[in-house]
């Protein structure tokens, strides 16, 4: 099939490869022309970004189409909707999604709602790519997952992988999309490996995948749940419990059909989500399950989320507040109560 890259790796060959396909594809970020091996392009002050994804970039493309930019995301977030409303094709790197606050009206009023406020008569074809995750002791403003947030908007696309063959396929997706889309990277899942492909290819949106076959219990997870949720199944075989893993990979558009072909199928749920646990993905999933399986199923759906509180910096309360392959086998055994 291919060789074996990490997340991280991928991505940096996504973006290249798109890049190379389509000369108005461009990427722009702080420090993410940094880290240069070439002194003609080490302006020293990065490392390919905040954690080296854009490494070596420069040196194919240039500093035309890899832009470093100042600390002000509201501008060049908003340089990025004008360059794609006028026909580029930007990726714009945010270095944490906890920054999104500083430029939120940026998506939320303009790139959103351009194409429906104009009538449809032009697209905004825009990446966000950006970071979120907790686990690496970075404290409450640099560990949030907020995709819940971006979901939550008609207009935007939203991206969620957890490995490296699907993150190097939807971003491929996302940079061909004519809409604006916020493609969300796990931190923790950067040096995750699988195999990839070589050659350029794309995952569409709005399809999910099974990542572990079960029948009696459905788990759906995302993005480093993903991992927790497949080894905690793997563990539940040897007490003979049968466990699914369906990854949504897009929460916006969002695969229902196949999430509820599987609770049908197993008719117990639980939902692994590492956002905050008030209006966030799990209480979503969790509600368009009820409404449409509630006769079918044999126990509540289940979430396992963290606590409504923020991450703490403390690396034993971080760990407590990430949810954890026991709590998951535990909410499995619960539900495996109800026959």
């Amino acid at each position: 099939m291919g060789r074996i890259l990490n997340v991280k790796d991928a991505i940096n060959e996504a973006i290249s490869q798109q890049m190379e396909i389509d000369k108005n594809v461009f990427i722009m970020g702080e420090d993410i022309a940094g880290g240069s091996t070439n002194p003609e392009f080490d302006n020293k002050t990065g490392l390919g970004g905040g954690f080296g994804v854009t490494i070596g970039l420069v040196e194919q493309f240039g500093r035309k189409r890899v832009i470093d930019t100042p600390i002000s995301e509201t501008g060049f977030l908003g340089m990025g909707i004008g360059a794609a409303y006028a026909g580029l094709r930007p990726i714009i790197e945010i270095m944490y999604v906890d920054f999104m606050g500083v430029c939120y009206d940026q998506l939320l009023n303009q790139a959103s709602k351009m194409f429906y406020m104009y009538g449809g008569k032009k697209s905004v074809p825009m990446v966000i790519r950006t970071v979120g995750g907790a686990g690496l002791k970075a404290g409450a403003e640099h560990s949030q997952l907020l995709y819940s947030r971006f979901a939550s908007i008609p207009g935007l696309k939203v991206v969620t992988p957890s490995n490296a063959y699907d993150a190097k396929g939807l971003l491929a997706t996302a940079i061909q999309d004519n809409d604006p889309v916020v493609f969300i990277e796990h931190k923790r899942t950067y040096m995750m490996k699988c195999e990839v492909p070589e050659e350029a290819y794309t995952i569409p949106f709005g399809v999910a995948d099974i990542k572990h076959e079960g029948k009696d219990v459905t788990v759906v997870a995302l993005q480093k749940m993903v991992y927790y949720a497949c080894n905690v199944a793997e563990e539940l075989e040897k007490e003979g419990i049968s466990v699914e893993v369906v990854d949504p990979r897009t929460i916006s558009p969002l695969d229902l059909d196949t999430i509820l072909k599987s609770a049908r199928k197993t008719k117990r749920v639980v939902i692994v989500d590492e956002s905050y646990p008030r209006c966030g993905m799990a209480s979503d999933i969790s509600a368009q399950i009820t409404e449409n399986t509630f006769g079918e199923l044999v126990a509540p759906v289940l979430r396992v989320v963290p606590p409504h509180a923020h991450i703490p910096f403390c690396g034993t309360l971080e760990t407590e507040w990430i949810p954890s392959e026991k709590k998951i086998a535990e909410a499995i055994k619960k539900v495996m109560e109800y026959k």
